[in-house]
C-alpha cells in the first residue's frame, strides 16, 4: 500500500471512529430521562400520595395501605384504572398523569407514587413519558415486574386468547418494558422497589429489581418472612418500608425490621 493510500485509510478510519463516538453519546443521552436536577421537587415538602393498582385494577388492598399512609398525616388516593385494568398500559399512564396534573393544579408541591405490581410499570412509563421526575418526589413499587414476568410469556405461548393487551405488555422484551429499561427511570428520582422471594406472579421475583433504585426483598429486612404477591400491599413489614420510602427525609431503611415499622 502506497504512503498516500495509508494516509487516506487512516483519515477514513478516524472519521468512522468520531462518528461512532458521536452516535454513541447521542444514543446514551436519549436513553436517559432528560431531567434538570434543579427542577426536581423539594424532598422535604411531601405532597399527596397516589397509589396505582396492578393488573386487573383491584383497589381493596391498596385502600388498606392508603389508610395506613393517611394515619401518618399524609393525603393518599387510590386511582381507578380504565376498564378492568387489563387494557393498554398507556391508558393507565394517562390516568396517573391526569391525577398528578390535578394534584399539582390544586397547589401540591409534588406527588409520591406507589405502584403495586403492574402499577409500578405504569409509574415507570409515566416517569419516562411525562417528565415524571420533575413532578414526583418519590416512587415506591411493590412486586412490580419491571423486567417482565415469565407468567405473561407463558400465557402468550400457551393461551394467547386469554392474554389481553396488558398481559402481552408485561412479557419480557415487550416494547413497553424495552422503553422502560432504555429510559433508566430508576436513576431519575429516588425510587424504592420492594419485592418478595415468595412471588409467584411477578416471576422470577427479582424481576422487580430496577437499576438505580433501592431494591429491597422483604426477606432481607425480615428473614424467613413468607409474603405472597397479593399480600404485599397489606403486609406489616412492607407497609413499614413504604412509609420509609415516602418519608420527608431521604430513604433510610436502617432499623427496618419485621412488622410495621415507623418511618
Amino acid at each position: 500500500m502506497s504512503p498516500r493510500r495509508r494516509v487516506l485509510v487512516a483519515i477514513l478510519t478516524a472519521l468512522v471512529l468520531v462518528v461512532a463516538v458521536v452516535v454513541g453519546v447521542r444514543v446514551a443521552s436519549s436513553s436517559r430521562p432528560s431531567v434538570d436536577t434543579d427542577a426536581r421537587p423539594a424532598q422535604d415538602r411531601p405532597g399527596p400520595v397516589l397509589l396505582v393498582p396492578g393488573y386487573g385494577g383491584g383497589r381493596d388492598s391498596l385502600l388498606r395501605l392508603a389508610a395506613q399512609i393517611e394515619a401518618t398525616g399524609r393525603d393518599a388516593r387510590v386511582l381507578t384504572l380504565v376498564g378492568d385494568g387489563t387494557g393498554d398500559l398507556s391508558a393507565q399512564v394517562r390516568v396517573l398523569d391526569d391525577a398528578v396534573t390535578a394534584a399539582l393544579a390544586a397547589g401540591a408541591p409534588s406527588v409520591d407514587v406507589v405502584g403495586y405490581s403492574a402499577g409500578g410499570v405504569v409509574a415507570g412509563l409515566w416517569v419516562a413519558r411525562d417528565e415524571g421526575a420533575a413532578k414526583a418526589r418519590r416512587v415506591v413499587t411493590l412486586g412490580s415486574p419491571l423486567n417482565g414476568t415469565s407468567i405473561a410469556a407463558i400465557a402468550i405461548a400457551r393461551a394467547p386468547d386469554a392474554c389481553p393487551t396488558a398481559c402481552r405488555q408485561l412479557a419480557p422484551g415487550s416494547a413497553e418494558l424495552t422503553e422502560l429499561a432504555r429510559a433508566r427511570v430508576g436513576t431519575a428520582l429516588p425510587w424504592l422497589s420492594v419485592w418478595t422471594g415468595n412471588d409467584d406472579t411477578s416471576t422470577p421475583p427479582d424481576t422487580a429489581n430496577l437499576p438505580g433504585a433501592v431494591n429491597v426483598p422483604v426477606q432481607q429486612v425480615c428473614p424467613g418472612a413468607r409474603v405472597t404477591h397479593s399480600g404485599l400491599p397489606t403486609d406489616g413489614t412492607v407497609t413499614g418500608l413504604v412509609l420509609r420510602g415516602i418519608a420527608p427525609q431521604p430513604i433510610d431503611l436502617t432499623g427496618a425490621g419485621c412488622g410495621a415499622a415507623n418511618p
